[in-house]
Parts: structure tokens; sequence; C-alpha cells
């Protein structure tokens, strides 16, 4: 039987992300998620109940998520469950978390530079990411694969209809 591990989890930075760079050089970083939902209770009212969700960010997403998310910044995370599990002071232990496969970035909060020109937009791999509704992918570079049209510049656009 064929198997499936795919999670998609939209929510906020419990913390500021930390980047480091694992003995081969590639870029790493650890994201607290806190995932909300709401619910009727059994008396009818409604209960708030969070769930946290460690998330682990790998290459160009890593740095990216470094860059311009901190605590509090909504994010969409698309990725995979894993289990890791270790030995510590004699006792097995183990955690699910998320590996994340794809970020976008929802919106700005806190201000971070505000929106609107100056950093780039949604080109190759060699310009900076935009502020607000970008993804990424990796550890390929980012794919179109969503039903919105790639950023632009926000002239006008170049529909010939």
């Amino acid at each position: 039987m064929a198997s499936f591990n795919r999670v998609i989890l939209v929510g906020n930075l419990t913390r500021d992300p930390e980047l480091r760079y694992i003995p081969s050089g590639t870029a790493v970083t650890d994201i607290g998620l806190a995932v909300n939902d709401r619910r009727k209770n059994q008396n009818g009212e409604w209960v708030d109940e969070t769930t946290f969700v460690d998330v682990t960010l790998w290459a160009r997403t890593a740095e990216v998520a470094s860059e311009y998310l901190s605590k509090g910044s909504p994010v969409l995370i698309e990725g995979r469950l894993k289990l890791d599990q270790w030995e510590q002071e004699g006792q097995k232990r183990s955690k699910l978390k998320v590996v994340c496969d794809r970020m976008q970035m929802l919106g700005t909060r806190g201000g971070g530079g505000g929106g609107g020109g100056g950093r780039g937009g949604g080109g190759s791999d060699g310009g900076g990411p935009a502020p607000q509704d970008s993804q990424y992918s990796q550890p390929a570079p980012p794919e179109q694969s969503y039903d919105a049209p790639p950023p632009e510049s926000p002239g006008g656009s170049d529909i010939p209809f």
C-alpha cells in the first residue's frame, strides 16, 4: 500500500528564527509555529485551541525565513512529518516535527520595512524576495505552481488582450 505524508499549516511564529549552518555549509533553521483552532465546547461556548508545532527549514528557505520573519509573523508551511528520536540521560526521547518543503509568507506584522517598492520581487535566483506573499521551495528554486500569477512589477501588465 502506498503512503502519503503531507502537511499544510497556517500559523504564527512563536519565536524569532535562528539561522545556523551545518558543516556542509547548508543553512538550517528551526521555527515554532502556533496554529489556532476555534471550536464550540459541550456548553456551546467558543473555545480557542492552540497547537504548537516545531518546523525545520533548509537551504534558501531557512535563509529567507531568518531574514524576513520574526516572532508573530503569519506564514503558510507545506511539508512532511518526521519523527526525531534520540537518547538523553539514558532515556529514549522522540518528537514529531514538520520538515518544510515550501514556505509562503502571508503578510507583514510589526513593521519590517513596510509594503511597497524597494525590495526585489518575483524574479530569478539573484533577486531578493518580496516582503509579502512570496513563495520559496527547497531544495530547488521557487516553483510558481499556485493559481495566482507570478508577482511582477507594480506597473501595468503585458497581457496582449
